[in-house]
């Protein structure tokens, strides 16, 4: 049995859920937290990966909180960034590694330069699993 719901406190998305909860095993899979602010655009300047790394860690903190988690419960996470740099990605890695959201990626997690992302303009996008 699953239970999928969205939280307030993120945008409205469209055709999916922010949270799934399997009664077996109990475990969140949240959906890929992008960069969108409550109205539903991508938030920051062309190119400002700190200000969509910073609203990607608020909506996962958000998702987290209302499935009933906390970031150090998160088991896995795969981090999407918009660039071939090395250096770029890194620098993501740190800031979400140095903010509340930190604790999660601590366990199995992957970082991953990717071409594109859904949103036009969207630079990274985190997706995280909880057992709770």
């Amino acid at each position: 049995m699953l239970h999928k719901f969205n939280p307030p406190g993120v945008h409205d998305p469209a055709g999916y859920s922010h949270v799934t909860i399997s009664a077996e095993g109990r475990f969140a899979h949240l959906a890929g937290q992008c960069p969108l602010s409550l109205d539903g655009t991508v938030v920051g300047a062309p190119g400002d990966y700190d200000a969509q790394t910073d609203q990607v860690i608020e909506n996962c903190l958000t998702v987290l909180a209302a499935a009933g988690a906390k970031p150090d419960q998160v088991v896995r996470s795969i981090i999407y960034v918009v660039s071939s740099d090395s250096a770029v990605l890194a620098s993501v890695w740190e800031r979400l590694n140095a903010s509340p959201l930190g604790p999660a990626f601590t366990s199995a997690s992957t970082l991953l330069g990717v071409t594109v992302l859904g949103y036009r303009g969207q630079l990274v996008e985190v997706d995280l699993t909880a057992a709770i």
